[in-house]
């Protein structure tokens, strides 16, 4: 497995394992019409700019994307005891429950750290299965609330690490 910086050229291959990673972790949790409705062409375009303007880092296996992570600046503003953020990590359902996930996490942690960022949350929706994967990672609780997706109200939780050096230590 060889994680590395994303590149542009890269766009497509996230976009597909973001996609594919909602229908699979997402299912009879976000509605269907939803998660049928998501693009790869569009989603292709976005990651090609989110690439370009922050950090992204990508799993890959005998050269293939299987995963993907990204972060930066938290950004809602309105938690003062933590700076940074993991955007998102997804990864192929036939690759999850390998050790991947750690390995994602770390080098936006690395990256936040290297930043001057001294603490980090993540947003997850409260029936994903990956709670449980930063529980074990010692994310804390730092807040909860509602997002509506397709009038689906969902609940959010984000889980926080206020020393970003301890959530170092659990990804080396």
């Amino acid at each position: 497995m060889n994680i590395r910086k994303a590149t542009q050229g890269d766009a497509a291959g996230i976009a597909k394992v973001h996609i594919d990673s909602w229908r699979t972790t997402y299912k009879n949790i976000v509605p269907d019409d939803y998660l049928d409705s998501l693009n790869y062409e569009e989603r292709k375009k976005r990651w090609k700019q989110i690439v370009y303007e922050g950090i992204v880092y990508v799993a890959e296996h005998d050269g293939k994307i299987v995963g993907f992570s990204s972060g930066g600046k938290e950004r809602e503003g309105k938690y003062n005891h933590y700076d940074g953020e993991l955007y998102a990590i997804y990864i192929l359902k036939e690759y999850q429950g390998k050790g991947i996930g750690k390995k994602l996490v770390k080098p936006i942690v690395d990256e936040l750290t290297k930043a001057g960022f001294r603490s980090m949350l993540v947003w997850v929706l409260k029936d994903n299965d990956a709670t449980y994967f930063y529980e074990n990672l010692g994310g804390e609780y730092v807040d909860s609330a509602v997002i509506t997706i397709c009038s689906a109200a969902l609940k959010e939780i984000a889980y926080g690490w206020p020393d970003i050096n301890a959530l170092r230590q659990n990804v080396i």
